[in-house]
């Protein structure tokens, strides 16, 4: 089979197409045939090599841990799904024709395979940053970098909540950013005093990186309030950095449930075939994503 990988740590030119064996579904597992997988900043993370001091990984390797696709392989004591399902999940080398995944849900009706593949890992990222960062119904989080994946669902399983958030991204994405019930309000010069005229902020999420943990310990007022998942620097502010995957299979249950009661939805900005899954990660790079990219095989 087909399967985007990559033998040495580097830019998305390590990247190429191998035909390798296929992989099956042992106990606990499924295969699928993959119809669309998420592109994610940890995708291009691990091929860099900026987790190989903690978590190496043995090359050469595949790339991916979001899919969408058509079961056919059910492994031993999986119950409750069967060969020709549409699901959606996480597993691993996803970037291919075959996947094994290791959590999994049915595809809610109505979706696509693009879609769905872009929902796993920024539900799972924001259902557990929101829990962390202990914002409770009433209450006011700024979110900053918030018109990518994981901005986009925190939005709207606030929303769900009754949380209010202001969001900060490119003045491009204000209006998205209010369609999706956020006071919007761009980055740049001045971007603190325009939050501060928004409202007093309880909590606040840094998705983006863009060296602005500082700040958000000023507005909240305490570094406890604060989560990055993008700033490895954070813990020098006393913020908590957010890295660990929780429960991938609550993540899923809820992202069916708000998808089935019309409370969730996140675009997919742009579609690469699988041959072009370098671009994909040199645009997830450059960031300013409204919504989703995917690779489509």
């Amino acid at each position: 089979m087909k399967r985007m990988s990559f033998a040495e740590y580097g830019g998305p030119d390590v990247l190429h197409l191998a035909d390798v064996e296929e992989p099956h579904a042992g106990p606990g597992r499924i295969r699928i045939a993959v119809r669309a997988a998420g592109v994610n900043p940890v995708d291009w993370r691990i091929r860099e090599g900026q987790f190989s001091g903690t978590h190496p990984i043995e090359l050469p390797a595949g790339v991916g841990q979001d899919a969408a696709g058509v079961v056919d392989e059910v492994g031993e004591g999986v119950h409750g799904i069967e060969i020709g399902d549409h699901v959606f999940g996480e597993g691993s080398a996803t970037y291919a024709e075959f996947a094994v995944l290791s959590a999994w849900a049915r595809m809610p009706p109505g979706l696509t395979f693009e879609e769905a593949a872009g929902y796993p890992s920024v539900m799972e990222t924001a259902l557990r940053i929101i829990r962390q960062v202990g914002v409770e119904p009433g209450q006011t989080l700024l979110v900053s970098g918030a018109s990518g994946g994981v901005g986009s669902a925190v939005l709207q399983i606030a929303r769900d909540r009754g949380i209010a958030v202001i969001g900060t991204a490119g003045p491009a994405n204000q209006d998205y950013l209010r369609s999706l019930g956020a006071l919007a309000t761009p980055y740049g010069e001045g971007w603190v005093a325009r939050v501060r005229r928004l409202g007093p902020v309880d909590a606040a999420l840094d998705l983006a990186g863009s060296g602005v943990i500082r700040e958000l310990v000023e507005l909240t007022g305490d570094p406890q309030k604060v989560v990055s998942i993008a700033d490895l620097g954070a813990p020098d502010f006393g913020v908590r950095f957010s890295g660990v995957a929780g429960s991938m299979a609550e993540a899923l249950a809820q992202t069916v449930d708000l998808i089935s009661r019309g409370r969730l939805h996140i675009p997919v900005e742009k579609s690469y075939p699988l041959a072009e899954a370098a671009a994909a990660h040199i645009d997830s790079r450059a960031g300013h994503t409204r919504g989703r990219r995917v690779v489509v095989i």
